[in-house]
């Protein structure tokens, strides 16, 4: 296993999306993790933004998940 994912994040994004559905959820995470697989992802349904939370050990390629989203037609912003 990659011992970067054991060690505590440095660098934390969260970001606010329209994702409506677990299963979409599941996708767009597993999807990301493709892209990412240095970072720790999770999609929260339940928080009223829809929180797209990733942490990595460096800085987190913010224009790349607000592409990702853009390019799957899902509507991703950072929240400052």
């Amino acid at each position: 296993m990659n011992e970067q994912l054991n060690d505590p994040p440095n660098c934390i994004e969260i970001f606010k999306t329209n994702v409506g559905n677990q299963q979409l959820a599941n996708k767009i995470v597993s999807d990301l993790k493709q892209l990412h697989p240095n970072y720790r992802i999770n999609l929260d349904l339940e928080d009223c933004d829809r929180i797209l939370r990733v942490e990595g050990r460096h800085a987190i390629d913010i224009s790349g998940i607000l592409n990702f989203g853009k390019c799957n037609g899902i509507e991703v912003s950072l929240i400052p």
